[in-house]
């Protein structure tokens, strides 16, 4: 499996592109905003010969989500999430005004609902899905055992952890869902956060001063 990312929107939120031998892809938490930013994404698929196949978002936040509009018009393809995050949907043209971000209509709903242990699949790669509320209500993980890779959205990050001061967080529920969900993986485990740098489990484990035992 291989992995492509891109930094869109105001957030600089962390695009995920995964694909495989097969040609086929998976994007998680397409936040492009821009046309720039669409281009540079469809860019990179057509160069590589890539078709994407599943959309998957980890959370459901604005800056998650800006580009599932143009996934679905592009690919045909509709976000996979958690229920608990679906009411957040209504919220995002509030949110963009607020934000001061133009042309920001309301995202598509969601084609399929996700939770705790289900798999996805795109070619012949397969990711397990870990349901880490606390961030928001319907918080998810993205992880690929064999290759020891985490894909955290906003619940771990580098050194630190998921704001919980919006509506629906919860911080003693997300480090909970860290501690009993994410630290008990492999510590070689990579995790690409929905923002800033990869880090791994072992080192959060070892050095976050927001999770400690």
């Amino acid at each position: 499996m291989k992995i492509e990312l891109f930094v869109n929107n105001p957030f600089r939120e962390s695009t995920i592109l995964l694909y495989d031998e097969t040609g086929e892809a998976a994007i998680v938490d397409c936040g492009c905003y821009t046309l720039a930013e669409e281009e540079v994404l469809s860019a990179f698929l057509r160069e590589q010969g890539l078709t994407p196949v599943v959309l998957l978002n980890t959370h459901l936040h604005i800056d998650h989500i800006l580009g599932n509009r143009f996934v679905k018009e592009r690919f045909g393809l509709l976000s996979r999430a958690a229920k608990e995050d679906e009411y957040l949907l209504a919220c995002v043209p509030e949110h963009a005004v607020r934000f001061g971000m133009k042309g920001v209509s309301a995202p598509p709903a969601l084609g399929s609902y996700l939770k705790e242990g289900d798999m996805v699949a795109f070619g012949h790669t397969e990711l397990r899905v870990i349901a880490t509320p606390g961030h928001t209500p319907g918080g998810l993980c993205f992880y690929h055992e064999a290759e020891h890779l985490l894909l955290s959205g906003d619940t771990l990050f580098a050194g630190s952890i998921g704001r919980t001061d919006l509506p629906g967080g919860d911080t003693a529920q997300l480090l909970d869902s860290i501690r009993a969900k994410l630290f008990v993986l492999d510590e070689k485990t990579r995790v690409i956060p929905g923002h800033g740098p990869t880090t791994t489990i072992g080192r959060e484990k070892s050095s976050n001063p927001f999770v400690r035992p």
